[in-house]
């Protein structure tokens, strides 16, 4: 399994932006298929972003709008951009990667709260606090 690792992560105020990122230890293969997810104090683990190589991207619906995924494949990195963070966005986030890939018909045929099953390589996570 691919190595992840995150950084980035740190404390805020609300409404302040934080970019994380992710490097892989290999590369990510021509189909890939990465995320982040993130778990709260007392909560199970959610998904926040989906990107495939088809460039596909989900959201969960409580970031659409204020954080965007993205990827250089080319430098086995992966990144999080999250902008007007909000309290309840305090997580640890992981990123993740699936060997098999996601294609389009496989992410929208998952629901969501299962997503995370699709990926099968997972970073130690990167904590992320926000201050109202």
């Amino acid at each position: 399994q691919v190595q992840l690792v995150e950084s980035g992560g740190g404390s805020v105020q609300a409404g302040e932006s934080l970019r994380l990122s992710c490097v892989a230890s290999e590369y990510l293969g021509e189909y890939f298929c990465v995320g982040w997810f993130r778990r709260a104090p007392g909560r199970e683990r959610e998904g926040v972003a989906v990107l495939n190589s088809a460039e596909t991207t989900l959201y969960a619906d409580s970031v659409k709008g204020r954080f965007t995924i993205s990827s250089d494949i080319a430098q086995n990195t992966l990144y999080l951009e999250m902008n007007t963070l909000r309290p309840e966005d305090t997580a640890l986030y992981y990123c993740a990667a699936s060997s098999s890939g996601c294609p389009p018909a496989v992410l929208y045929g998952v629901p969501w709260s299962s997503v995370d099953g699709l990926f099968d390589s997972w970073g130690p996570g990167a904590q992320v606090t926000v201050s109202a």
